[in-house]
């Protein structure tokens, strides 16, 4: 059962990125998300998620389900249910970099993004995100890892669409 969202909120080409406070992944650049509440659907988790983090309301028609990010690792298996969200290029949202508790947001390029030279983005962001933004089908993203090393990437037809689970 996934436990987590992340949702990468477009604008024209650019994609609105949060450099992280703390752990995890903290120092990195990421989307916006977190950890589902009881009760709570994906759907409704991110929208609250994109609201506390950006301060921008982004209404369900405007979120797209991307599929789902997993992971196995030595400290055990997770994931989270992903989102694209598309603005209007007109959206009136700030431009620079923000300064927020959760971190510092900023509208990043994909070409700096997905640049093979970045450390400075998540390890996984450039191996799926490229695809959730060109393809609208719900997909699964898996991941392994060793330590913090990944070692193995796959994609894996998605199910179900789990997207509406409460849990």
């Amino acid at each position: 059962m996934l436990r987590y969202t992340i949702a990468f909120i477009r604008r024209g080409d650019d994609v609105l990125m949060l450099n992280r406070n703390a752990a995890p992944n903290m120092g990195l650049w990421n989307g916006v998300g977190g950890k589902l509440e009881q009760g709570e659907t994906p759907l409704a988790n991110i929208m609250r998620e994109i609201e506390e983090e950006t301060g921008l309301r982004v209404e369900a028609s405007r979120l797209r389900y991307a599929g789902t990010v997993t992971w196995t690792s030595e400290e055990g298996d997770g994931g989270m249910h992903a989102f694209i969200a598309e603005l209007a290029q007109e959206a009136d949202v700030f431009e620079g970099p923000v300064g927020t508790r959760e971190g510092i947001l900023e509208w990043k390029n994909p070409d700096w993004l997905f640049h093979p030279r970045n450390r400075g983005v998540v390890s996984n962001v450039p191996h799926f995100l490229p695809h959730m933004l060109k393809h609208p089908s719900p997909i699964e993203h898996h991941f392994t890892y060793a330590g913090d090393h990944l070692i193995a990437y796959e994609r894996r037809a998605q199910t179900e669409p789990t997207h509406h689970v409460r849990y």
